[in-house]
């Protein structure tokens, strides 16, 4: 990967990436390595982490969602939505559920402003959320966990 970026450190977020879709979180050893073979120090690698909210050190959940409150999102009812999960699922901000099957997060922009309120399961995309709406999802990807 590091060959199709012009600096080594032009590869470190797409690198953080592949690496928590591999592993499901930045480990200890995941940011050692990396910083090794990127020329960076572990400081370095943790201080991009600790920027994005796609990325975390800590295991999460088969699905990870993550609900929009950012202004857009919260004029048109994220807030309410991040609510109505954190109700279902049982769970806070940044936990993760008995089952290990969810973790809910409240994140500041998914870049959906358009489609309010929205929000990102894993690598998917749902906007124009209602209560009902969300339901369906968790319960779609909660069915996909268990075929």
């Amino acid at each position: 990967m590091v060959p199709h970026y012009p600096t080594k450190r032009s590869a470190l977020v797409p690198t953080l990436l592949y690496a928590q879709d591999e592993v499901g979180y930045l480990s200890d050893e995941v940011i050692a390595e990396l910083a090794s073979r990127l020329d960076l120090t572990e400081l370095e690698v943790r201080n991009v982490i600790s920027y994005y909210s796609m990325l975390t050190t800590k295991p999460r959940g088969k699905f990870n969602v993550q609900v929009c409150t950012n202004i857009s999102c919260m004029v048109r009812g994220g807030e309410e939505i991040l609510h109505h999960c954190a109700t279902k699922l049982g769970v806070g901000h940044k936990q993760t559920t008995a089952d290990g099957m969810f973790t809910l997060e409240e994140v500041e922009c998914i870049g959906a402003c358009s489609w309010a309120p929205a929000a990102q399961v894993n690598y998917d995309f749902h906007e124009n959320l209602t209560a009902e709406k969300m339901d369906r999802i968790l319960d779609d990807y909660k069915k996909k966990a268990t075929q």
